[in-house]
């Protein structure tokens, strides 16, 4: 007869222990845990070798001052900057724009709408912010240099050069010049505070600006054929001069701290403007007629503005 086989079944007394379901889950948790590989925390970033210095804040754009009873400034937007600007009405036939240390002043006829003035911005906001720019960085420069101390043997620029200040006790308040020694001598009266000093001694330098320009002023005159009404002197911040059409010239008399060919280039510059109310190649023809190295007089007086020491407040 066949055999009957039949799936054995464990002996009674062979036991095996018990594990539970929750047991069993932990054990799957911790196992699964070891082959997953560790995390790695991020590696950190290169470090450089030389660290650059960090670069410096460009200097803010130039606002003009105002005073409680100024007019409002206008505000336009030009990229990322925020401009604000000085807007003039007059009789001039077009937009003009003058940039000075106090920031951007719009001159505009009144019948052009403020819509049209905003775009005749925006097409020189290029040429406009680069100025502005240009004109933060001579300010901030001017502002780190440290003022003039007025001590005795102080070094004061003049025509150029230096010119050495002596203080000398006097009866009254006097201030001579000696030409072939460059020597200021400025008498003090007991008494007298700092600042009449230096008033004492900016008067000086307006009669001697006042002095020289006539000279170079009809010396000009007449090399370019012009006739022009009359000379004032300015304190404009960084403005050289100005010309109207009816022949009045205004002159900055700190032209005085620098040497006679920039003063010469500044005089022929307005007297052109006799000849020519505008900045056009006829203007700069003329300009060049009797100072043909008025590119290179422009840039000197563009650096030497830099580098005067600060007299004045």
């Amino acid at each position: 007869m066949g055999a009957l086989i039949r799936a054995s079944t464990p002996q009674q007394n062979m036991t095996s222990p018990k594990i539970n379901g929750h047991q069993l889950e932990l054990f799957a948790q911790d196992f699964f845990a070891a082959l997953e590989p560790a995390a790695k925390s991020p590696p950190p970033p290169p470090q450089p070798l030389f660290k650059a210095p960090p670069v410096p804040p460009r200097p803010t754009i130039p606002t003009s001052p105002r005073s409680p009873d100024s007019p409002p400034l206008r505000r336009i937007q030009l990229g990322a900057h925020f401009l604000e600007f000085e807007l003039r009405r007059s009789t001039r036939r077009s937009i003009g724009f003058m940039i000075d240390d106090n920031g951007l002043r719009v001159t505009a006829p009144r019948r052009i709408t403020l819509a049209e003035i905003d775009t005749a911005i925006r097409a020189k906001q290029r040429w406009i912010l680069n100025k502005l720019h240009e004109r933060g960085e001579r300010r901030a420069t001017r502002e780190e240099r440290p003022p003039v101390r007025w001590t005795d043997g102080a070094q004061l620029p003049f025509l150029g050069g230096d010119i050495t200040l002596r203080i000398e006790e006097a009866p009254r308040s006097h201030c001579v010049f000696d030409g072939e020694a460059r020597i200021l001598r400025l008498g003090v009266a007991p008494g007298l505070s700092e600042w009449q000093l230096k008033e004492r001694v900016k008067i000086w330098y307006q009669a001697e600006a006042r002095r020289l320009f006539a000279e170079r002023l009809d010396l000009y005159a007449e090399k370019l054929g012009v006739r022009y009404a009359s000379m004032a002197l300015s304190s404009a911040g960084t403005r050289w001069g100005s010309c109207t059409v009816g022949g009045n010239i205004r002159l900055n008399w700190r032209l005085v701290h620098f040497a006679l060919p920039l003063i010469d280039y500044v005089v022929a510059h307005e007297l052109a403007h006799l000849l020519e109310m505008n900045h056009s190649p006829r203007f700069w023809a003329q300009v060049g007629s009797v100072y043909p190295d008025y590119e290179g007089a422009r840039a000197a007086l563009r650096q030497r503005s830099q580098e005067l020491p600060v007299l004045f407040d």
